[in-house]
């Protein structure tokens, strides 16, 4: 089932296999990829090397062929792009019968995703983006509803260090007047994962069209939206039960957070001095 439209796995890996010319070893890890991508999406490079009949070099130069620096970053595609496949409640069947310690489960995986984020980022991507958002007059993030977390995040921090930041909470004819208005000097940052809705795609679209730096947080290197962003970062997204987890994103704006604050220099902590006096004279907090 999935999200309509959705390309499946298979078609998927077929549209790629079909760039470039591979061997008979490489197509035997093309197979395996695309008629066990459950197997596939958990298996080490030695794993899928046994299931292929091939040795651990074949595995790694296909994922190159591919279009991916290693298996980890093509692992990591293949399984956020079958996950999107499926409904919510498949995801949920996919994870198995009730756990005997939901929460604990859930911190466990957020902890392996984090890992694996940590070992697949672009670091520098993460720079771009915090470069496009320091350079741009305004910046506007978007993200529909559960995935606009993050965007949540970015803006109020970016806000309080004297950036214009704005986080779109409305779409259909608000979304589209915020995004025609849009410049060559603004930036557009779109959150989005598991399923794409097509009014954040269409948005980037308008937004790259009219030539406004484009950037994405997801969890689909091949999804549209990364073909129409100039900066992508990818991310884990797997939790443990019906929907994604937003921590691995969380854990991308803290860095683009980061990277802001060296980026603003000394006007970051005189802005945050000025946001932190009007806090207090609007007397905010207890």
């Amino acid at each position: 089932m999935g999200a309509p439209g959705s390309t499946t796995v298979q078609d998927w890996l077929a549209g790629r296999a079909g760039e470039v010319a591979l061997g008979p070893a490489a197509s035997r890890v093309v197979d395996i990829l695309a008629t066990q991508p459950h197997l596939a999406s958990y298996a080490s490079t030695a794993d899928l090397a046994e299931r292929a009949a091939v040795n651990v070099a074949t595995v790694v130069r296909t994922a190159r062929q591919l279009g991916f620096s290693g298996w980890p970053q093509l692992r990591l595609e293949l399984r956020n792009r079958y996950l999107a496949s499926l409904s919510a409640p498949q995801v949920l069947a996919e994870h198995g019968d009730n756990p005997s310690n939901p929460a604990a489960e859930a911190i466990q995986r957020d902890m392996e995703s984090l890992a694996l984020l940590a070992r697949t980022v672009d670091m520098e991507a993460i720079r771009a983006i915090a470069g496009a958002i320091t350079a741009a007059s305004r910046t506007v993030v978007i993200g529909s509803g559960t995935f606009a977390a993050p965007g949540v995040q970015l803006a109020h921090a970016s806000t309080s260090m004297g950036m214009d930041v704005l986080l779109e909470r409305h779409f259909g004819t608000q979304l589209a007047n915020t995004v025609t208005r849009l410049t060559k000097q603004d930036c557009l940052l779109a959150v989005n994962l598991w399923w794409l809705p097509k009014e954040v795609l269409e948005a980037s679209r308008i937004a790259r069209e009219q030539g406004v730096t484009t950037c994405a947080i997801t969890d689909l290197g091949s999804s549209p939206l990364a073909e129409v962003s100039d900066h992508v970062i990818i991310v884990p997204s797997e939790g443990v039960s019906s929907f994604p987890s937003l921590t691995p994103a969380m854990a991308v704006v803290h860095g683009i957070l980061a990277e802001l604050t060296v980026l603003a220099g000394p006007e970051c902590q005189r802005a945050m001095e000025r946001t932190e006096a009007a806090w207090a004279r609007m007397r905010l907090f207890h």
